[in-house]
C-alpha cells in the first residue's frame, strides 16, 4: 500500500477560557513562542461567530493553537468545559536537553503534581504538565533504541490489534518491564 503522509502537524487547536491565562502558561512559563493573534469574525455553522486564535511556535513550524470566543453562548458551546482526561492530551517530542529545560521551567513556576508528573513507558520517558483549561501537555523524549521498538511493533501493530480486539487484553509492553527490571 502506497500513500502520502503529511509532512508535519501544522497545528493542534483548543478552545480555552482566559487566552492570557494560556499566553502566560505557554510563552512565560514553557517557552513557546506567540507566533500568530488572529481576531476574526465569520459565518460558522450557522451563526456569526467572532473569535480570537492565538498561535504557539514550535521547532519544527507547527504550533499549538487556541481559541476564545467573544460571545458568552459561543464560548459555551465550543468551550474547553470537556471533564478532564489524561488520555486527551498533546504529547510533543523532544530531546533529553530540551525535555531537562521544561521540566526546570516547570518546577520553577511552582506547578507541582497532580499538575505535573513523569512516566517512564519504556519506549519513552514523558513528563506532563496541565494548562490552565485542564489540558495535558505531554513531552516526549524517546528510548535511545526507539528505531528497533518502532520496527517491531509496526510489525505486528495489525495482529496485536486483532488480538485486543479479539479479547485478549494481555500486555505487549515488555520494553517497560525490561526497563523496571534493570533499575536499581
Amino acid at each position: 500500500m502506497t500513500s502520502s503522509l503529511p509532512n508535519r502537524l501544522h497545528h493542534t487547536a483548543y478552545v480555552v477560557k482566559d487566552l492570557e491565562a494560556t499566553r502566560h502558561f505557554y510563552e512565560d512559563i514553557l517557552g513557546f513562542p506567540l507566533v500568530a493573534t488572529w481576531c476574526e469574525q465569520e459565518e460558522l455553522f450557522g451563526s456569526q461567530r467572532t473569535y480570537c486564535h492565538c498561535f504557539f511556535g514550535l521547532a519544527d513550524g507547527s504550533a499549538l493553537a487556541f481559541f476564545q470566543f467573544a460571545d458568552p453562548g459561543d464560548q459555551e458551546e465550543f468551550g474547553p468545559d470537556l471533564a478532564p482526561s489524561p488520555f486527551r492530551h498533546v504529547a510533543l517530542n523532544v530531546d533529553k536537553d530540551t525535555q531537562a529545560e521544561l521540566e526546570k521551567r516547570i518546577t520553577d513556576a511552582g506547578l507541582e503534581a497532580p499538575q505535573t508528573y513523569v512516566l517512564e513507558h519504556g519506549y519513552c520517558r514523558s513528563v506532563y504538565a496541565v494548562d490552565p483549561d485542564g489540558m495535558i501537555v505531554e513531552f516526549t523524549l524517546d528510548a535511545d533504541h526507539v528505531d528497533q521498538i518502532n520496527e517491531k511493533r509496526r510489525k505486528d501493530a495489525h495482529s496485536e490489534l486483532k488480538r485486543w480486539l479479539s479479547g485478549d487484553h494481555t500486555p505487549n509492553n515488555d520494553v517497560r518491564h525490561e526497563d523496571l527490571e534493570a533499575a536499581p
